[in-house]
């Protein structure tokens, strides 16, 4: 089924995208998996799931849990590596029409500089910076939570790599404006925000008289967090000038039009896929005919409206 509308049109200072609709690494594989549920070649975009320089086995231990509110998961970054993903990964999202971008995430500045050359001799469109996933023990969060260090990755990872740069933050910060305002300088075209908060889950049970307790730690991400995901938009898009991704429990048209509104130019859609595979395909078409019954000529024109 086609949705591609002119209408809903986005450019991402540059990088133009057909809808801003995009999924969140993480959280819809390497892109294609999804084509028994919709077209992914409808969405605007698919992040995919963060590649490293060499093949992860993720975590061992309990690495998701359902929340009232959403979901904890301690993934640990699993996945085949960049050789591995550029060889059989790469030509199923070209044969199938699918617009990408690749999450590259890495233990250390020089494996995050090797990654971006690679992604640049292999001329990757679009990447993603994951300097905020907080279930490895080396990398991406340390390089997140201070500016200095994100500044001088990002600094790097520009002078190897050409194309169209997203730096994705942590909101486990003092300060996510200085954070931003620090990716900026260093030559990121575009902040996606926000990787997911720090949680944990106890599952506590009764059993022979005693206490068994289940203890998971890792991501916090689903509807629970909108409020600081909004919240961090807002602020992000006060301290720079490049175009912001939202990301934070985003389930609904409604929520989308409230991160539009807070200053995002474009969205990625989370937790919701794990319950509702077809949701961002859904969301593609809901914004299209709301702009259209609306009155609006395009999605700019909505946007202007929404922050007025």
């Amino acid at each position: 089924m086609a949705v591609v509308s002119d209408i809903t049109q986005v450019n991402l200072n540059g990088l133009i995208l057909k809808n801003p609709i995009l999924t969140a690494s993480g959280t819809y594989g390497y892109a294609d998996e999804y084509n028994e549920f919709i077209d992914v070649s409808n969405l605007g975009a698919v992040v995919t799931k963060a590649i490293t320089l060499n093949p992860r086995a993720g975590n061992k231990h309990i690495r998701i849990i359902e929340t009232k509110a959403g979901m904890i998961n301690s993934i640990g970054l699993e996945n085949v590596g960049i050789d591995k993903f550029l060889e059989s990964k790469i030509p199923v999202l070209k044969n199938n029409n699918i617009e990408y971008i690749m999450n590259i995430a890495g233990a250390t500045l020089d494996e995050y500089v090797k990654l971006a050359k690679i992604c640049n001799d292999n001329r990757i469109k679009a990447i993603e910076l994951n300097v905020s996933c907080p279930n490895v023990k080396s990398g991406c969060l340390e390089f997140g939570v201070d500016e200095s260090a994100l500044f001088e990755l990002v600094s790097k990872v520009r002078e190897k790599y050409r194309g169209f740069l997203i730096v994705k933050l942590t909101p486990n910060v003092t300060s996510i404006e200085k954070t931003a305002s620090a990716a900026e300088r260093a030559g990121a075209d575009a902040i996606s925000a926000i990787n997911t908060l720090k949680g944990a889950s106890i599952k506590i049970e009764f059993i022979n008289g005693k206490f068994k307790k289940t203890v998971v730690q890792g991501g916090y991400s689903g509807a629970g967090i909108k409020p600081a995901a909004i919240s961090a938009v807002m602020r992000i898009k006060s301290a720079v000038n490049i175009p912001v991704i939202g990301i934070g429990g985003i389930e609904t048209l409604e929520d989308v039009l409230e991160f539009f509104a807070a200053g995002a130019e474009a969205v990625q859609i989370g937790t919701a896929n794990f319950t509702h595979p077809e949701i961002a395909q859904q969301l593609v078409v809901e914004l299209s005919d709301y702009i259209k019954k609306s009155g609006f000529k395009n999605l700019d024109e909505l946007k202007k409206e929404l922050r007025a």
